[in-house]
């Protein structure tokens, strides 16, 4: 009897062990053929973070979060070109990942800020060949990746991180990800090429709004010529990012001797200065014949900004802050208006080709304000709103399963599928040091 007894859970076991997984009957694909799904974008899509493109980042890339509630519906595998568990990874200026740790800046004062894991990126990164016929990749978002660049021949001989997943150096992204033969799939493009003007503080030039429009309706002419059905994002308003919006425009804070000094300085030429925050000095070629001004609250500093040079070198004092760490005016509503523009252009792609809008920019938009997520603030506050990672433009992984979920929205909206959100409270956000 005892004989029995194992062998009739021998069975048992063996049969459990063999039934197919079943689907959550509360989920539904809708319309859409989950089977094969692909991603195009920039570094979001790929999980860069931190300034840098890293194992852990890659598994909470916007990408790779879409793709495990799709295999709640039906999604079977999706494989991302991965960097090694051990790297400390590598950026598109070749340094390594960021990690939050206390620094001591010019002053010898020692406070909680950004630091690099390692004194270099990891080049090796860039000897990978991770092209695969066998399980074709998933994942084309590509640090760097414009979607200027994404029908270019050749692609693969100017971005290293595209090399490392290209089936050749002659190849475009849209040819080997289409090659894919996806049945669904999302694109979030744009942003690095809006990024470039923003972070070069203006000096870049942005794409014709014409040739925008072409670029991207050939790209989804080709992604949908088997009947792939898909969703994509629009552009958000970079300048609402932490990149351009944490070093504050009066952050010149002058004791009693400094005031002094600068008002018998910019005095003559009808700058004036006070106890406490002042507006920094910029250059500005237009403004008078010494091409100099203080900067306008409406204005913006960027991140990369030297701040040991403005703590201890006079820099934005008696050394304007050079056009590269500024965004003025004028460059704050072209970059504004041509967005609009590319966003009109991907509206009217999405309505002439039937797919998914993901609102992408009105996600950016309520982090600025901030917003309450399952009791939590979330911002886009630098290092403590809990959203970007340490470069202020992408995000942790809590926002890039925050960002998902609006494409996860525009999925179920668009084709009456009911496609669980993620949880992004499960998420982490900046680790601070213990």
């Amino acid at each position: 009897m005892k004989n029995i007894s194992i062998l009739i859970f021998a069975v048992v076991l063996f049969l459990s062990s063999c039934k197919p997984a079943i689907e959550d009957p509360n989920y539904s694909k809708g319309e859409i053929n989950p089977d094969r799904f692909l991603m195009i974008g920039g570094g979001h899509s790929a999980g860069y973070m931190d300034d840098a493109l890293y194992n852990e980042g890659q598994l909470n890339s916007v990408a790779n979060l879409i793709a495990d509630q799709l295999k709640l519906v039906g999604l079977q595998q999706f494989n991302q070109p991965l960097v090694n568990p051990s790297s400390v990874g590598v950026g598109l200026t070749g340094l390594s990942a960021m990690y939050l740790n206390y620094k001591t800046d010019c002053k010898g004062v020692s406070s909680l800020s950004p630091v690099r894991i390692a004194s270099s990126g990891d080049q090796s990164v860039f000897s990978d060949n991770l092209y695969s016929t066998t399980v074709p990749l998933g994942n084309y978002g590509i640090p760097g990746l414009k979607l200027m660049d994404v029908n270019s021949q050749n692609y693969a001989t100017s971005n290293a991180f595209f090399a490392r997943m290209a089936s050749s150096l002659t190849t475009s992204v849209s040819s080997d990800a289409t090659a894919t033969n996806p049945t669904f799939f999302a694109t979030f493009l744009g942003f690095e090429d809006v990024l470039e003007f923003a972070k070069s503080g203006g000096i870049q030039s942005l794409p014709d709004p014409a040739d925008f429009q072409a670029e991207y309706t050939t790209l989804i002419q080709n992604l949908i010529a088997n009947g792939a059905k898909g969703v994509i994002g629009i552009i958000p308003d970079v300048t609402e990012m932490p990149y351009f919006t944490t070093i504050p425009w009066n952050g010149l804070n002058l004791d009693s001797a400094n005031n002094t000094t600068l008002n018998s300085v910019y005095n003559p030429i009808g700058y004036f200065f006070n106890l406490g925050a002042n507006p920094f000095m910029i250059e500005d070629t237009s403004a008078n014949i010494f091409g100099i001004r203080q900067i306008l609250s409406s204005e913006l500093l960027l991140l990369g900004l030297p701040l040991d040079s403005v703590k201890c070198y006079q820099m934005g004092v008696l050394f304007p802050l050079r056009d590269e760490f500024v965004l003025d005016n004028n460059e704050i509503a072209e970059l504004r208006n041509k967005i609009e523009q590319y966003n009109a252009a991907i509206r009217s792609i999405a309505n002439q080709y039937n797919l998914a809008v993901a609102e992408t920019g009105a996600f950016v938009s309520n982090l600025k304000t901030g917003f309450i997520y399952n009791g939590v603030t979330v911002s886009a506050k630098f290092v403590s709103g809990g959203a970007y990672s340490l470069d202020g433009l992408h995000f942790n992984p809590r926002g890039n399963a925050l960002l998902a979920n609006e494409f996860i929205r525009a999925i179920n909206n668009k084709y009456n599928s009911n496609i669980p959100e993620l949880n992004a409270g499960a998420y982490r956000s900046i680790l601070f040091p213990n």
